[in-house]
C-alpha cells in the first residue's frame, strides 16, 4: 500500500533519495536517470515544469517515481513502472495539487493507469499518441560496412548536427506513417556543442568526406547508455548507414562495459527491423498518451 508521495524540484535531492531504485533496473530507468543527471549538472535548467515525484510504501521503500521536466507542450509526465495502486495514488495527488496534466509518457501499465485516473477526476479522456518499445542490446551483430567511415562529431559539425536533431521528429513520424511528429526538446546550438563536447554525437561520412548520417547517445547513467537520435537525410537512406553506425557506436560502449538501449516507434517497421537485426531485443512497451 502507498504510504506517501513526495514532490521535489531539486534533481540532486531526488537522485539521493531514489538512486538505488534507479540502479536496480538501469535500462528501464534510463530516461529519468540520464535526464535528471543532466539537469543536476546544468543547475536544473529552466522551463514551466521542473519536478520529480517519489512514491513510498508503508515501510518507506521507494515503489515508484515520475518526473515532469519536458520543456515542450504538453509538458508530459514521464512515469516508470510502479504498482497499480501507486499509479492511481499519484494521479490523485497530482489532481489534488491542481496539476494540469495533458500528457503522460512512460512504461505500461503504470502510465495508462495514471492517465486514466487523472482523466476520470478531471472529466477528460485519454488517447494514444505513440506506442514505443524499449530495446536492449544482446549479442551485437555488425552489418556490412557501407562506403565511408564513422567519426565523432566536432564543434565544426555543430550546425549540421543541430539541423538534423531538429528534423529527427518529423522524419521519424513520416517513416511511421504519422502526420503529427512527437514533440521534442528545443535544442539550441549551445546544447549541441555541449553534447559534442561530451563525446556522444557521431557522424558517418561517405567516401568524399560528406556527412550523411548522425547517431547520438546519452552520457551513461548507472552503467547504461541510451542510443539516439538516429537520423539519415531522406536522399541518403537505404544505404546501410544507420545500421552500421548504431552497431559501431554500440560496440564502442560494449567495449567500455556499458549496456546499450534504445527506443523505437512500434509503428515504424524500418527502425524496428534495423535494430533487431544488429542484436537489440525488446525489454518493455511504453506509450505516449494525451489527456484532455
Amino acid at each position: 500500500m502507498v504510504s506517501r508521495i513526495e514532490f521535489t524540484d531539486d534533481p540532486d535531492r531526488f537522485l539521493a533519495a531514489v538512486g538505488a531504485h534507479l540502479a536496480a533496473e538501469p535500462v528501464i530507468t534510463t530516461v529519468i536517470a540520464t535526464v535528471t543527471r543532466r539537469l543536476a549538472r546544468s543547475g536544473g535548467g529552466d522551463g514551466p515544469y521542473r519536478w520529480w515525484a517519489i512514491v513510498r510504501d508503508e515501510q518507506g521503500e521507494v515503489v515508484g517515481v515520475a518526473m515532469r521536466t519536458a520543456p515542450f507542450a504538453p509538458h508530459p509526465l514521464y512515469v516508470l513502472p510502479m504498482p497499480d495502486d501507486a499509479a492511481v495514488a499519484l494521479a490523485r495527488a497530482l489532481h489534488g495539487r491542481g496539476e494540469e496534466v495533458a500528457g503522460v509518457n512512460g512504461a505500461l501499465p503504470a502510465s495508462r493507469l495514471l492517465a486514466e485516473e487523472y482523466a476520470r477526476l478531471s472529466g477528460g479522456v485519454v488517447r494514444v499518441h505513440e506506442h514505443l518499445r524499449l530495446f536492449e542490446l544482446g549479442d551485437l551483430v555488425e552489418p556490412p560496412a557501407p562506403s565511408g567511415r564513422l567519426r565523432q562529431a566536432t564543434r565544426d559539425d555543430a550546425d549540421i548536427c543541430l539541423a538534423w536533431f531538429l528534423d529527427f521528429a518529423a522524419a521519424a513520424a513520416e517513416q511511421a506513417g504519422r502526420s503529427d511528429p512527437h514533440a521534442m526538446e528545443e535544442f539550441s546550438l549551445e546544447d549541441m556543442v555541449g553534447r559534442i563536447d561530451d563525446g556522444v554525437i557521431w557522424l558517418w561520412e561517405d567516401e568524399t568526406g560528406e556527412p550523411v548520417h548522425l547517431t547520438g547517445a546519452n552520457v551513461p547513467a548507472n552503467g547504461v547508455t541510451r542510443i539516439g537520435p538516429v537520423y539519415t537525410p531522406r536522399d541518403k537512406r537505404g544505404r546501410g548507414y544507420a545500421s552500421r553506425a548504431v552497431a559501431e557506436v554500440s560496440g564502442q560502449y560494449v567495449e567500455q562495459g556499458v549496456r546499450c538501449c534504445l527506443f523505437t516507434d512500434q509503428a515504424n517497421p524500418v527502425s524496428n527491423h534495423v535494430y533487431e537485426a544488429i542484436g537489440y531485443r525488446p525489454v518493455v512497451d511504453m506509450v505516449n498518451l494525451l489527456v484532455g
